[in-house]
């Protein structure tokens, strides 16, 4: 099942602030929605597990992600794969820019993603649903993670 998702935050610092926080493992396992390891394997390579609950399903998702594309502090691509035993598999990509405004920093982002198992089979208005929610919740975590410098 393929889903796209796509949204803007504004953030109350520089984009080499956000930039910063950004490409720090530390600050995003705390912003990421049940997150209980994410670790840089590279500059630009991560590992990642995260414990996720969508409907009655869930799963321990155990992934890879990379950065590309990297035009610091203006963005880049993300992209991704994870395994979630039966629950099944997530791949995907995003691409994230960074621009000046109002004071501080928008930060707008397109998501594409693909899932398939056990996950897919529960329908893509849940899917869309708990997606958009983790996203708000990241980016909720994200801009605190921001303002607290």
């Amino acid at each position: 099942m393929a889903m796209t998702m796509s949204g803007e935050v504004q953030l109350p610092a520089s984009r080499d602030t956000v930039w910063a926080k950004l490409n720090d493992p530390v600050v995003l396992k705390g912003c990421v929605p049940g997150c209980e390891q994410l670790d840089k394997t590279s500059d630009t390579e991560f590992q990642a597990v995260a414990s996720i609950k969508v409907g009655p399903v869930k799963a321990r998702w155990k992934g890879k992600v990379r950065l590309s594309d990297l035009d610091p502090p203006n963005g880049y691509k993300i992209s991704g794969e994870g395994e979630g035993g039966v629950a099944g598999f997530a791949k995907g990509g995003a691409t994230v820019a960074l621009t000046d405004k109002d004071g501080g920093t928008l930060l707008s982002y397109n998501v594409e993603a693909q899932i398939g198992g056990k996950l897919a089979q529960l329908g893509q208005r849940l899917i869309n649903s708990a997606a958009k929610k983790t996203a708000d919740d990241f980016f909720a975590n994200f801009a605190k993670a921001v303002k607290e410098g």
